[in-house]
């Protein structure tokens, strides 16, 4: 009898998860991808929890699903339902399991690629019973809608329905080659920029008008000149390189010239744009334990690369 219990409760859990899945992926075919079942399967649970209930909780088409005026209550108490016994089975075997289950990942290409693609292995060997399904975009997401746990923006978060966790600074550095220093000189001040090839990253709203931070804290805005623009800050970088200007570009991506004489920076005793580095998630009471894993070690990593 305890048995049959047990299955009616897992069941009935399973069926809560998958309506919540469908209601935030918005197709049977995207949430039998986060839940790892078929969609057969997700179609049935639907359905099972339809009969249970006696109410339609979804207006099925050939195009979309639309949420019922029940669907929508239902969703609306069974996601703190959902996240009341995720926090009782974590406050349980906290101490004695570990976080476990696939962490999918959002985060921009350059970073991705550059800085935290080389940190993945020493996470996973700190959590052995974690996967990462690693996704580079340039792109805004919805990370409900495509089941991301956590997504790794530089800039802020506008949504007031995610929580934006501040990771590090990022700051921006104007750089260019020595043989394009040799050739047109070094500017000395930041008015003396307006008279150089300038390199625009077109992904930053200034355009052509660079904000400079003076040693004594006034900002002054300087209306650069350009002949090249790039929507990555690595070909900028990479027009830096061969002689194409003075670019403003992220200082991790830029470190290893600088440190090994390919770029020189330009200005030095003045500062320009910097941005923050956040990691995302839903704003919600319960927090996965593999999520809380990863924030803490890009803390705990970014705080150590800052020392260095």
């Amino acid at each position: 009898m305890i048995v049959n219990d047990m299955l009616i409760i897992m069941d009935t859990l399973d069926g809560i998860k998958t309506v919540v899945a469908v209601v935030e992926t918005g197709s049977f075919t995207a949430a039998s991808e986060r839940l790892g079942m078929s969609k057969a399967l997700v179609s049935k649970y639907i359905g099972e929890v339809e009969d249970s209930l006696g109410v339609r909780l979804l207006n099925r088409s050939t195009r979309r699903l639309a949420l019922t005026e029940a669907g929508q209550r239902y969703y609306d108490q069974a996601l703190p339902l959902l996240e009341e016994f995720e926090e009782m089975v974590d406050s349980v075997t906290g101490e004695q399991s570990s976080p476990r289950g696939l962490l999918r990942i959002s985060v921009p290409v350059t970073f991705g690629e550059m800085s935290l693609a080389p940190l993945i292995p020493k996470f996973l060997q700190q959590y052995p019973d974690i996967g990462v399904d690693l996704q580079l975009s340039d792109k805004m997401i919805d990370m409900l809608e495509e089941g991301i746990d956590v997504v790794i923006r530089i800039g802020g978060v506008d949504d007031s329905s995610l929580i934006a966790k501040h990771i590090q600074t990022l700051p921006l550095a104007l750089c260019a080659s020595p043989d394009y220093i040799q050739s047109r000189g070094r500017p000395k001040t930041p008015e003396e920029l307006a008279q150089h090839d300038c390199i625009i990253d077109s992904n930053f709203r200034i355009g052509k008008h660079w904000p400079i931070i003076c040693p004594n804290n006034i900002t002054t805005s300087v209306e650069v000149s350009s002949r090249s623009m790039a929507n990555s800050p690595r070909a900028v970088k990479e027009i830096a390189l061969a002689g194409g200007g003075i670019g403003m570009i992220p200082r991790f991506i830029v470190q290893d010239a600088l440190d090994d004489g390919r770029l020189e920076e330009i200005l030095p005793t003045y500062r320009t744009l910097e941005f923050g580095l956040f990691a995302i998630y839903p704003h919600r009471r319960y927090l996965s334990r593999k999520v809380r894993c990863f924030i803490d070690f890009l803390v705990e990593e970014f705080a150590e690369h800052t020392q260095r």
